[in-house]
């Protein structure tokens, strides 16, 4: 099981704003099938097999080009595991469990 960030960032857009291109790229994975993710303040963590992520992270990253956009910067960070099963609760309880929450 493998977990990416990805931060989908437009440039050379009319608007200071991504929001648009934002909503976009997510709206690829409130489509998918079987496909878990949370939306954050500065990315989207998305979690399932890596071929199906990097897959997806193409999808989310041109997404902005056919929203207009005339350049587009994507950084994506991968964690996978293969000792024990990998999820985003899992990684917050963790952290949470050693802050005594």
């Amino acid at each position: 099981m493998a977990m990416i960030d990805i931060s989908v960032v437009p440039v050379g857009t009319q608007s200071p704003s991504v929001s648009q291109f934002v909503a976009g790229a997510v709206r690829l994975l409130q489509n998918e099938p079987g496909i878990k993710y949370e939306l954050t303040a500065m990315n989207t963590i998305i979690e399932g097999d890596l071929d199906r992520l990097l897959e997806l992270a193409q999808r989310m990253h041109r997404s902005a080009f056919d929203a207009g956009a005339k350049r587009v910067v994507t950084t994506i960070r991968i964690d996978e595991r293969r000792d024990k099963p990998l999820t985003i609760e899992g990684k917050i309880k963790a952290v949470r469990d050693k802050l005594g929450r």
